[in-house]
């Protein structure tokens, strides 16, 4: 048990990072392009700009997913990249289907993989909402 947290505690922080260097780039590049942003005409842009920071932030969270698919291939508990995908995806989403699971061992990966996507989900969802608040800043 104390293996799957120590595990567990390393991947979420690996993926908390990523995630951040994500967010973080982001905001660098709403600052750049913030005089472009704001010059007619805006819906255009605007929709231009969630479009892409919403894609960028579908890039991290699939990055996070594939870290955790191959973390469950290290470990031995998948010995193909499919079905441990799958499972990243179930589990990180939180959907949960059932049809695949961990082994009895390593099956307190799967809540903290679940854990992990919750709270990542959420990063992402903050963020939107304050990248949307800042797009209508600019129009001020």
């Amino acid at each position: 048990m104390l293996f799957q947290l120590t595990i567990g505690t390393l991947v979420v922080s690996f993926t908390i990072v990523l995630a951040a260097v994500f967010v973080w780039l982001a905001i660098k590049m709403l600052g750049d392009f913030r005089p472009w942003l704001a010059v007619p005409p805006l819906p255009i842009k605007y929709a231009t700009a969630l479009a892409a920071v919403t894609t960028w932030l579908m890039i991290a969270l699939t990055l996070c997913v594939w870290i955790w698919a191959l973390t469950f291939m290290a470990l031995g508990i998948f010995t193909e990249l499919e079905p441990a995908l799958y499972f990243s995806v179930v589990a990180f989403t939180t959907l949960g289907f059932g049809d695949v699971t961990l082994p009895v061992p390593w099956r307190l990966l799967s809540g903290i993989c679940a854990a992990n996507g919750l709270l990542l989900f959420g990063l992402a969802t903050a963020f939107l909402v304050e990248f949307l608040r800042r797009l209508t800043e600019i129009e001020r």
